[in-house]
């Protein structure tokens, strides 16, 4: 016969320790002090998410709670640090009991305590990116396909579909077709590979990043006395932006609260903005239906930007039809402060012109350049301000990756263009060679020899994996040396990107129509010479082409303006934001408008970027611009700036600068 006995909870100290009415407004304090149940707390931009989800732990403590019945989930580990030491900082506690991390890292302990139910042991290891990679390619070849085959994704593009379909619970088919159509036709190969890449990783007892979710909530739901357990024990169930879940991460939620139901869910559906990489904007908009009787909080007090500025931000959303309706207010006072800008520019280069002399104005105001901030949609968007920053000598950080022309796809195709122009460039003819399947260094350094010996460029034998685009690229060279494309850089480029480099990047690069749309922009950039050598002169000038690394933080810890897509710049704010190339097809993008998710999820992207601006905020937009297809074309504005009510905005109207004898 068995007995149940129960454990009282652990006494609260008399009187709380904490002066919770006196230390968080109204609606965060509503959110902390929630009775327990399902609670969806909406944090709008700037609102103090932290500060609550960091009281709300402490609440459950002193309330009783046992530090080792919370989970609290983030995206980052800084944030997960962050929170318990404030909490820490708050309470006369041991909270090392709680259990917090990323989803990950919490599915990574786990899975260590329990591997042996899903056939792993318990010292299964972790494969980084660059072994998955290797042994993604490992199955390509054990499928019985050939690396050599230009048709074929690598090890990085194989990895990147199959975490996809892990985190989004899609088959291999359906992220193909929905995401990478260009595969297609080898839908079947693909699924090949992945079962053996999957049962390797088995027999070799490791697992990738995305395992570890898969493997965790398979636990929970093949073994039913670990999965009760968890669920017993996790009463409190906390989770940070909420709205960056995707489907596998939800569900890994929704089977451990479904016990107690007591989760909180903290995050802003205004700021959904990475469904391309698998977070799920339904997981939100759903959650009351997945758990009956969730208690929503609104916090809708922001700390951070003008009333100006948020009242932008509140129209520019209001157009979305699926959210939850929110209204940000501001504690700062009104009519202090300058309203957003719109600033229509004549095209690209005007528009880096004004940013630039702007910015040099701001920082003579007294503004710091690390506290100025310029977004983009795009990493291509920014070319023309790289461009005129570096000539007037303007320090500025990317947050979004390498300086454009510092970029690896830009440097293959201008080596293309620098071999053809000087076959002596041996720096030119080796970055190209490093291309072709089985060309390492050491071979490199051998056909160069033999090159720089006298012998015939179409007559060098490469090993036997690369004479298939070994050939192909005598060609092209021969094309681009002839003389009708001889000094026409932009058509050069093309015939580069059509012959070679555009099947080249399918196969090698996750984001391949982001590095197109890069190459397009390189197309329109080599228009504005007669040359191809003085198109190649103006790159050497902008960026080192073949030189070593370097870096674009700030020169001798000076103050460095910041260059970012919106996309990493969300949790960021700067006092100073300009936001550019706001212009329809650029900023919403052209292939995200084509369904209402879509457009709806670039206006969140819009509305990111306005509440990253705390006291200034400038909207840009070219009426011109020169496009792949090498014309200028007009540019209509955005559909986010194009009618504003009257007095939302300050339209600011630009002339050209006057002649030098004036």
């Amino acid at each position: 016969m068995s007995l149940e006995y129960v454990l009282k909870k652990t006494p609260a100290p008399s009187g709380a320790q904490i002066d919770y009415r006196g230390s968080l407004n109204d609606e965060q304090y509503a959110a902390v002090t929630a009775k327990p149940g399902p609670i969806l707390v909406i944090a709008g931009a700037g609102s103090g998410k932290t500060r609550t989800l960091t009281y709300r732990v402490a609440y459950l403590i002193e309330n009783g709670v046992e530090p080792e019945n919370i989970l609290l989930l983030t995206f980052t580990n800084k944030a997960s640090h962050e929170m318990l030491e404030r909490v820490g900082s708050l309470l006369p506690h041991d909270i090392s009991r709680i259990w917090g991390g990323t989803f990950h890292s919490v599915a990574n302990r786990l899975l260590r305590r329990h591997a042996n139910a899903i056939g792993f042991s318990a010292d299964f290891t972790i494969l980084d990116r660059d072994d998955a990679n290797d042994l993604a390619l490992a199955a390509l070849r054990a499928a019985g396909l050939d690396p050599k085959d230009k048709e074929l994704p690598k090890g990085a593009v194989l990895c990147d579909i199959f975490g996809l379909a892990a985190n989004t619970e899609k088959s291999i088919a359906t992220v193909v077709v929905e995401n990478y159509p260009y595969f297609n036709a080898i839908i079947s190969q693909l699924e090949a590979i992945h079962r053996i890449f999957r049962d390797r990783k088995k027999a070799d007892n490791v697992m990738d990043f995305d395992d570890l979710l898969v493997y965790a909530l398979r636990l929970l739901q093949e073994n039913e006395d670990i999965r009760k357990f968890y669920q017993e024990q996790f009463q409190h169930i906390l989770v940070d932006e909420y709205q960056d879940t995707n489907k596998i991460q939800s569900d890994f939620i929704d089977l451990l609260a479904a016990h107690h139901h007591q989760v909180m869910v903290v995050g802003d559906d205004a700021q959904s903005i990475y469904s391309w990489r698998g977070a799920n904007f339904e997981n939100v908009l759903t959650f009351p239906q997945r758990f009956p009787g969730t208690r929503e909080v609104r916090i809708e007090t922001n700390y951070r930007s003008t009333p100006e500025i948020l009242t932008l931000a509140n129209y520019a959303i209001a157009a979305n039809t699926r959210q939850f309706p929110k209204n940000l207010h501001s504690v700062r006072p009104a009519e202090k402060y300058s309203k957003p800008a719109l600033i229509c520019l004549q095209d690209a280069n005007q528009q880096a012109k004004f940013i630039c002399q702007r910015i040099e104005e701001i920082v003579e105001e007294g503004i710091e350049l690390n506290e100025i901030a310029v977004l983009y949609r795009a990493h291509f968007h920014s070319m023309e301000l790289q461009m005129e920053m570096t000539r007037r000598q303007m320090p500025f950080e990317l947050l979004s990756g390498l300086r454009f022309f510092e970029q690896a796809h830009i440097k293959d195709v201008a080596a293309f263009l620098r071999f053809a122009l000087n076959p002596k460039d041996e720096l030119a003819f080796k970055r190209i060679a490093g291309l072709m399947p089985g060309v390492g260094d050491r071979t490199a350094d051998k056909l160069w020899q033999q090159l720089a010996g006298g012998a015939d460029f179409a007559a060098l034998e490469p090993p036997t994996k690369a004479a298939a685009p070994w050939k192909q690229w005598v060609e092209t060279h021969r094309q681009i040396s002839a003389p009708e494309l001889r000094g026409r850089a932009s058509e050069q480029i093309q015939v580069v990107i059509d012959a070679i480099y555009e099947d080249y990047m399918k196969t090698r690069f996750p984001n391949f129509q982001s590095r197109l749309e890069d190459l397009g922009q390189l197309r329109a950039f080599a228009q504005n010479f007669e040359r191809t050598e003085e198109f190649l002169a103006q790159l050497a000038l902008l960026t080192n082409v073949d030189g070593g690394p370097r870096t674009d933080g700030p020169l001798g810890g000076q103050p460095c303006l910041r260059l970012s897509t919106v996309h990493q710049a969300k949790g960021l704010e700067w006092k100073v934001v300009f936001v550019i190339m706001l212009c329809d097809g650029l900023f919403p993008a052209r292939r995200s408008i084509e369904t209402l998710d879509g457009e709806e999820e670039e206006r969140r992207l819009f509305y990111v970027a306005v509440t990253r601006a705390r006291d200034e905020l400038y909207l840009t937009y070219p009426v011109t611009r020169a496009t792949a297809s090498l014309d200028d074309r007009w540019q209509e504005p955005s559909r986010f700036v194009s009618g504003f009510p009257r007095g939302m905005v300050n339209e600011w109207k630009i002339k050209p600068a006057p002649p030098a004898w004036e």
